[in-house]
């Protein structure tokens, strides 16, 4: 998939997320301080395994069949997504909601987080639900950005 056809469908899945009605929140709060809803919950808890570097607090969310997706991975399955991603979770300090839309089965989530040498990275996150595990997850970073894997 091009990059540009894949910004241009994140830019307007986000468009659309947010200009429906939904719930939306602002936090300042640590990822564990929110919690309610089950699909909320499934997205507080997959932030949460990352920020203790769990990995049996992350995989009882996802369902089966998962596939993670970002700029860097094209909707690989759980296993792959352990061995390549999951190591970040030893980098990561904290994430902080700054935007959580959900609607339905779909959700799209801005954090800003902090590496364990303080350094800030921002994502934009889109989750699909099933029964309320986590189907899909997509990762949206840009050029420059200090994501935990970059080595900036």
């Amino acid at each position: 998939m091009k990059m540009t056809k894949l910004f241009t469908g994140i830019f307007l899945a986000g468009f659309a997320l947010c200009s429906q009605a939904g719930s939306a929140q602002t936090s300042s709060a640590p990822a564990a301080g929110v919690q309610s809803g089950s699909n909320e919950k499934a997205i507080m808890a997959y932030y949460t395994a990352f920020e203790k570097n769990d990995w049996n607090l992350i995989h009882p969310v996802l369902a089966d069949g998962f596939t993670f997706s970002s700029p860097m991975d094209d909707h690989i399955d759980i296993t792959a997504f352990k061995e390549r991603c999951w190591p970040n979770a030893g980098k990561i300090k904290r994430f902080e909601v700054d935007k959580m839309v959900i609607k339905g089965d779909e959700a799209f989530v801005i954090t800003n987080a902090w590496t364990k040498e303080g350094k800030l990275f921002r994502n934009s996150d889109y989750f699909k639900f099933k029964d309320g595990k986590i189907m899909a997850y997509e990762c949206f970073f840009g050029p420059g950005v200090n994501f935990p894997n970059s080595g900036k």
